[in-house]
């Protein structure tokens, strides 16, 4: 079907956690939680309450970013971040709608051990279920931010610490998320762009973005570039854990 027609090419990123996980009852809604605290990242299901209540995500401290989708009906992909001025923002990973603040009566707050959820459908209305992707950053392995763009080929350097395997991008305006990888383009500059909110084909044909030893430089003038705009990121290495080097 979707994922092995003949002759067509696909990509895959995938996130290990561990095994079909555990229960958890460190908020008042018990989860089920697979958990790989090296990599900084947690799956959590749970059944929502319909009343304000907190879910273990089962990392040590705080996610940087929470992912929150319906299982058994039909809603918008949940991204709540702290890349923005400290404060939990909202954008929805299936539009290409700009950053908001959530209103105080639907939130989703990251805290050291739990995820506190208000009443909403899309993350806690009574009976129905949800699973939940937390990240957590990691020196060497994964940065989360924000940068702004020069609007110049020689466009601006983002420092992560490594050399990107992946980055997900989404300026603060109406505009798609974009996702650039080092298995589809192995060599600097990088060209092709996926959209995560979108079913498009790849957009290729045009230099990007190099991914560097120790971040990723635009090389072009608009786009994931566009001059005085914010844009959040999310990047995870290539070769983890401080062994990067220059291409």
């Amino acid at each position: 079907g979707l994922t092995n027609l003949s002759s067509d090419t696909y990509v895959a990123w995938n996130w290990k956690a561990n095994g079909a996980g555990e229960s958890n009852t460190d908020g008042t809604t018990t989860s089920t939680v697979s958990v790989n605290e090296n990599a900084g990242f947690s799956i959590a299901t749970y059944t929502g309450t319909g009343a304000t209540a907190t879910v273990g995500h089962g990392l040590s401290k705080a996610p940087n970013v929470t992912i929150i989708k319906p299982r058994n009906f039909s809603d918008n992909w949940i991204f709540t971040h702290d890349m923005q001025d400290g404060s939990d923002d909202q954008l929805y990973l299936n539009l290409n709608n700009a950053n908001s603040s959530p209103s105080a009566s639907f939130t989703v707050t990251q805290n050291a051990s739990t995820i506190g959820l208000t009443s909403w459908n899309n993350i806690n209305d009574t009976g129905d279920t949800y699973v939940m992707y937390c990240f957590t950053e990691k020196d060497g392995f994964s940065k989360f931010g924000k940068y702004t763009g020069n609007g110049s080929a020689n466009g601006s350097f983002v420092f992560t610490g490594f050399r990107p395997a992946y980055v997900l991008i989404k300026q603060n305006s109406t505009a798609n998320w974009t996702i650039y990888d080092a298995a589809r383009d192995p060599d600097n500059a990088v060209q092709g762009i996926l959209y995560a909110n979108l079913n498009s084909a790849e957009n290729t044909g045009t230099d990007r973005i190099d991914f560097l030893s120790n971040g990723f430089k635009w090389r072009e003038s608009s786009n994931d570039n566009t001059s005085g705009f914010t844009h959040y990121y999310m990047a995870f290495a290539e070769q983890p854990f401080k062994y990067s080097n220059a291409r």
